[in-house]
C-alpha cells in the first residue's frame, strides 16, 4: 500500500487478515482511508490452530471449516462495523464464507450471516455514540 495512491482502494476481508494472523481492526484502523469494499467472513479459531499446527494447505482448512459467516467465529464485528460507520464508509459489506456447501449449506449460512451484520447494523448508531 505504501508504494501506491490514494486511489488505489483496498478490498478488506476480515476472515483472511484474521487467518494470516493478523488483527483485523488494527489492519482496519490502518487501512481505513483506502477501504473501498468489506468482504465480512468469520473464522472458528480451533479450526485456525489445526490448520497451522497441522500445516494445512489453504484448502483443507476451508474444507475443514476455518471460515464461516458472521457471527459463527470470533471476529469482532461489532467494533468493525462500528469504526467503518464513525469512518462514514458507504460502502458494501458482502457476507462471505469459504465453505464445504455440504457441511454448512450455503443459503442457510449466508441468511445467518446476513441477519446478524443487519442487527449489527441497527444498533451502529447506538454504538458509534458509545464510542465517539
Amino acid at each position: 500500500m505504501a508504494l501506491t495512491g490514494p486511489e488505489v482502494g483496498l478490498l478488506f476481508d476480515t476472515g483472511h487478515i484474521t487467518f494470516a494472523g493478523g488483527d483485523a481492526l488494527a489492519v482496519l484502523n490502518k487501512y481505513i482511508t483506502r477501504i473501498c469494499h468489506v468482504h465480512c467472513k468469520d473464522v472458528r479459531p480451533n479450526v485456525v490452530k489445526l490448520a497451522r499446527n497441522g500445516h494445512w494447505s489453504f484448502l483443507q482448512a476451508v474444507i475443514n471449516g476455518a471460515f464461516s459467516v458472521p457471527g459463527d467465529g470470533s471476529i469482532d464485528f461489532p467494533a468493525i462495523l462500528t469504526r467503518l460507520y464513525l469512518h462514514g464508509y458507504e460502502g458494501w459489506l458482502v457476507v462471505e464464507a469459504e465453505q464445504d456447501p455440504a457441511v454448512a449449506p450455503s443459503y442457510e449460512y449466508a441468511k445467518m450471516g446476513h441477519d446478524y451484520l443487519a442487527k449489527l447494523v441497527e444498533a451502529i448508531p447506538r454504538l458509534g455514540r458509545e464510542a465517539a
